[in-house]
């Protein structure tokens, strides 16, 4: 077991029940306040944990790290000086000053007060400069809807899916974080009885269940990274909803992949919980067949069971619960996503972004997007207000979460939370 994992541990800081942030997550964020600039920060129940004065108070010391990266804007900086090995050491260490039985930090009264900060205080902000963003296409029952819609169910997989981790290269500047909302996006459209396009805003916007991971540095540029070396690459794991205009995806995507109709916005939860904390809810993949080449071949745990909602909060506040999905619904794991992306010599850097591509299980109440809840439209989900949605309406806020529970601990990812604004006159 890893040491910050132990289920016995208690803070000596206040963790409400039901909080996705017990001393056994600790994951990492940028946040600021009125007085203070962007800086590291870790959750810790209702709390923020400010690492830049918890470094410059010498209680990192034995960490190698050097203290100004916790005043760094993004994680970037951190996660380049201490690595893998480094990030699991400050955990660690952080795990230790925060447990009940320890006052190394908790009898410094001026210290806690000036690193520990509600997080109701705090604004936070994206947590990675993402370099390079890349989107994968690995749930099956998400590819076989979409394969039956656009196709049938005869030939709703394509002939290299269950071959290789399918994924495409998005946007990065347009990935934005939580809490930050979406103008619907204009572009062409063509109906199906029309014989020219169009040009307005989307009239088919849909979220898409992702989640994303974020690396550390790779190797250089021509070398491979392995299945059993990957997860030394990846930092941890993100909400992720994948926006996507659907009208405007049908019409831009022949012959080639998405362009207009994904890149101007993905959001992301602010904290990053790492690959350690999701360490007890690890489960193995699902059988793979036909058989993958040697390259993607891997063994282990190689899953994550995390249960995972969508909500449509509409203009009136209130809340309606429209997916309940899991992590686990994934045929291709992160390993294999980053092996394949990497088989070619491609190089992948330090905040690099990884989605996973909608998560959908068998069952309608487990499908990870709009298009498939709602079948193309042909089956509006009702709201409490009485009211319909095909797709996502102007006013409407798109919120995912995600958490697991073992052995009475709760580790999650807050939330992702967005409002669609209208479209921008042209």
């Amino acid at each position: 077991m890893i040491a910050a994992n132990n289920p016995a541990l208690t803070s000596w800081v206040t963790v409400p029940e039901n909080s996705d942030f017990p001393i056994q997550n600790l994951p990492f964020g940028i946040f600021s306040t009125p007085d203070r600039s962007r800086r590291v920060g870790v959750a810790i129940g209702d709390c923020v944990l400010d690492l830049a004065q918890v470094a410059e108070a010498g209680l990192f010391a034995d960490l190698a790290i050097d203290a100004a990266v916790f005043r760094q804007k993004s994680l970037n900086a951190l996660m380049r000086a201490a690595g893998k090995n480094g990030i699991r050491g400050l955990r660690d260490r952080l795990s230790h000053l925060l447990r009940d039985d320890n006052g190394e930090l908790r009898d410094n009264a001026a210290l806690v007060d000036a690193a520990l900060v509600q997080l109701s205080a705090v604004t936070m902000h994206m947590p990675v400069d993402v370099g390079d963003y890349t989107d994968f296409y690995s749930s099956e029952q998400h590819a076989y809807n979409v394969g039956c819609m656009f196709r049938d169910p005869d030939n709703a997989l394509l002939p290299n899916w269950k071959h290789i981790p399918v994924g495409y290269h998005g946007r990065a500047s347009s990935i934005i974080v939580s809490g930050e909302p979406v103008h619907r996006p204009t572009g062409q459209t063509k109906a199906d009885d029309a014989d020219s396009p169009s040009f307005g805003p989307c009239r088919l916007l849909d979220f898409e269940l992702e989640m994303g991971f974020v690396t550390f540095d790779g190797k250089p540029l021509g070398q491979r990274i392995s299945t059993g070396e990957a997860e030394d690459h990846i930092f941890g794991l993100v909400l992720f909803n994948d926006w996507s205009a659907r009208d405007l995806q049908k019409w831009e995507y022949v012959p080639l992949g998405p362009f207009l109709a994904k890149s101007f916005a993905s959001s992301i939860s602010p904290w990053i919980v790492t690959l350690d904390a999701l360490e007890p809810f690890r489960i193995p993949g699902p059988e793979q067949n036909p058989t993958v080449l040697p390259y993607l071949k891997q063994t282990g745990a190689t899953h994550v069971d995390l249960p995972l909602q969508v909500i449509i909060e509409t203009p009136d506040g209130e809340e309606n619960l429209v997916s309940e999905s899991n992590f686990k619904h994934m045929y291709w794991s992160m390993r294999q996503q980053l092996a394949h992306h990497t088989v070619n010599g491609c190089n992948i850097r330090a905040g690099d972004m990884m989605a996973s591509g909608t998560i959908s299980g068998s069952d309608r109440s487990a499908f990870g997007s709009m298009l498939e809840l709602s079948w193309k439209g042909t089956r509006p989900l009702t709201m409490k207000d009485g009211s319909e949605r095909k797709f996502i309406q102007d006013g409407d806020t798109v919120i995912m979460r995600g958490h697991q529970i073992k052995d009475n601990v709760r580790i999650g990812f807050g939330e992702v939370r967005t409002t669609i604004l209208p479209a921008l006159p042209f």
